[in-house]
């Protein structure tokens, strides 16, 4: 609660105070990852990954598209010029989990802030994170009541099919609700909003579980007691931004 109060603040003091809140996310996610990696004997690079990730927070907020896959690609190669002055041993299985590690934090927050540039940012980025956590709230309450046949039980199996059926329904009202009152949407672009979130954060859980499960980890930090890590609340986040931002531009342009 503390902190979707804070993320709302942000929103609407300034469009640069949700810059910054989203900078320190990333930031600490990265982190968070990078020594995920280290228990396994992966290094990391961390001061290129962690300045890159913050170029292409702020990059993509000022400059768009073309300069948040600019900042990637820098951030690439300073992976890979910092990690061989290192030396070459195990530097291809280090620079390739940096890179990964860049792509999959900071590259994705970056549409986020691609949502955020635009004259109505504020609105689609709440209704962005309305229809994500949407599909965790309907999964976790239809689950717990009527939960009985696992989804992925090798990955999560606490994740069931009824639950799945849960997220549908309460994306679809929250991607319909959102958009319609929120950004003067149509019913239909909502709907479809919310049935693309319903894939993606399930996705996006599922993604983190196994490559915490392939880390031999329960969770990512211990940042948030009884939530695990700032990664472990931000993963739906991650992979669903790029399709609601290329969603919401195109079914619900900007009036110009």
């Amino acid at each position: 609660m503390l902190l979707g109060a804070l993320v709302l603040a942000s929103l609407f003091i300034r469009k640069e105070s949700f810059v910054a809140v989203v900078a320190v996310a990333v930031a600490l996610a990265v982190w968070e990852l990078t020594q995920a990696f280290a228990g396994r004997r992966i290094r990391v690079p961390l001061v290129p990954v962690v300045v890159g990730s913050l170029g292409m927070v702020v990059s993509a907020f000022a400059a768009g598209e073309e300069a948040l896959l600019v900042a990637f690609a820098l951030t690439g190669l300073a992976l890979l010029l910092w990690r061989v002055v290192e030396g070459v041993q195990g530097a291809v299985r280090d620079v390739a989990a940096g890179v990964f590690t860049a792509a999959y934090v900071p590259f994705l927050a970056g549409f986020t802030m691609l949502m955020l540039a635009a004259d109505d940012g504020p609105k689609r980025i709440i209704v962005f994170i309305l229809v994500t956590i949407a599909s965790d709230i309907g999964g976790y309450a239809v689950g717990v009541v009527a939960g009985r046949h696992p989804l992925a039980p090798s990955v999560s199996p606490k994740k069931s099919w009824e639950g799945l059926g849960g997220s549908v329904l309460a994306c679809l009202a929250a991607g319909i609700l959102s958009v319609v009152l929120l950004l003067d949407g149509t019913w239909w672009a909502g709907a479809v909003l919310g049935l693309a979130a319903v894939a993606t954060a399930t996705v996006g859980d599922l993604s983190e579980s196994l490559l915490k499960r392939d880390l031999g980890i329960k969770d990512m930090g211990s940042l948030l007691p009884g939530h695990g890590g700032m990664l472990d609340r931000i993963d739906s986040l991650l992979v669903t931004a790029p399709v609601a931002y290329v969603l919401l531009a195109v079914l619900v342009p900007v009036a110009g």
